[in-house]
């Protein structure tokens, strides 16, 4: 059997699972109702049949105020609707789903499935949402991921973190990611079930984990001044930083290898400048963006990168540094240890760079370059 979306959002709400707050309707009148019972300015007005492509069939309306409310319920309900997905047949619309409007800064594909050729439930997952999926797998089939879960193990929290960092998120997304994948497969496991699918998986705009996004008016009382200059931009970039005392940069991917990083660098004798974690997506931007951060103190006299390279390759990473280091226009020493896939291609690439970056074969040793470069600066 299947669900209609009011439906399974309930499921997901029962697991844990966040969803936007909604309300059903079967009359144009009800839906007004459930508009003002969820309160705001904008709703969407969805159809509520069992089949996917709705909002190209006329079945999903952005709608601003009460008499649209209505009047986009009224074309819908009494009606039957047909979509590329129904399977040549139109469907009764009997009930609307009312739900408050979502600020989205970026669409996710996410689905669980039994895979019969591995004989698994397998995670699909894409960084292109809210289109069709079978689209992005004809047209960009590197653009969807695949995790195979074991049934021995079952679904383990770093591999559902590996898959959000190659779909290109931040730490703190990749942990709400997990929280969603591991609510998903504990409902998929105990309701039986043989498809979930969630097209789009949102990230809002105001998507952090925390509450303040509930609250604009004490957001407003926020006072940038009192705050660390460097650690408020981070904030904006999606980076976690903490300012720190030392003379030796650091940027690493992932918060416990920050923290041993830290650690190995007070071991050789020197300290830690900062605490800066870029998460799974290495790239380019967050990289250089990174760097800037770290270059706002004026007592870093070397940065020591250490980055594991584990969906995301060691040479792609390695291109990041060199094109963020000639970006910025560094010109304090770069000590930089990778380790992953692809490595030796990414040592070999920051070897031959041109650039003052120096290659570290593991983390005592990238410590004790970076402690030299600052003796020696």
């Amino acid at each position: 059997m299947n669900f209609h979306e009011y439906q399974a959002k309930q499921l997901f709400a029962d697991y844990g699972i966040p969803v936007p707050p909604g309300k059903i309707a079967r009359t144009a009148e009800e839906a007004v109702e459930a508009a003002k019972a969820l309160g705001g300015d904008e709703w969407v007005v969805k159809a509520q049949i069992h089949a996917g492509g709705r909002g190209k069939a006329g079945g999903v309306k952005l709608v601003k105020t009460f008499d649209e409310v209505k009047a986009a319920s009224a074309k819908m309900l009494g009606t039957n609707m047909e979509t590329y997905q129904s399977g040549g047949r139109a469907l009764p619309v009997n009930v609307v789903l009312i739900t408050e409007a979502s600020d989205i800064a970026k669409e996710l594909y996410l689905s669980v499935l039994v895979d019969r050729a591995t004989k698994s439930v397998a995670f699909i997952a894409s960084a292109r949402g809210g289109v069709d999926i079978e689209q992005v797998a004809r047209e960009n089939p590197e653009d969807i991921h695949t995790l195979e879960v074991n049934f021995v193990e079952g679904l383990q929290p770093y591999k559902c973190r590996q898959l959000g960092f190659a779909m290109g998120l931040n730490a703190k997304q990749a942990g709400q990611l997990t929280k969603i994948m591991l609510g998903l497969y504990k409902l998929f496991n105990e309701k039986d079930l043989a498809l979930v699918e969630l097209n789009p998986l949102a990230i809002n705009k105001a998507g952090d984990d925390n509450a303040e996004f509930r609250h604009a008016d004490l957001a407003a009382m926020r006072d940038e001044s009192q705050e660390d200059p460097a650690e408020a931009v981070a904030v904006k970039h999606n980076l976690n930083y903490v300012t720190m005392d030392g003379n030796i940069g650091c940027m690493v991917n992932g918060a416990g290898l920050a923290m041993a990083t830290m650690d190995v660098i007070k071991l050789n004798g020197a300290e830690p400048a900062n605490f800066l974690d870029v998460g799974g997506g290495a790239t380019k931007e967050r990289v250089t963006e990174a760097f800037k951060l770290i270059l706002s103190s004026d007592k870093v006299k070397c940065i020591l990168v250490n980055i594991f390279g584990g969906i995301v390759r060691c040479d792609l990473i390695a291109e990041g540094i060199i094109g963020a280091v000639k970006e910025v226009g560094l010109t304090i020493p770069v000590v930089a240890r990778l380790e992953g896939t692809n490595v030796e291609a990414g040592r070999e690439l920051l070897a031959n760079s041109g650039l003052k970056i120096t290659p570290a074969l593991d983390l005592n040793d990238a410590a004790q370059k970076a402690v030299a470069a600052v003796k020696a600066a």
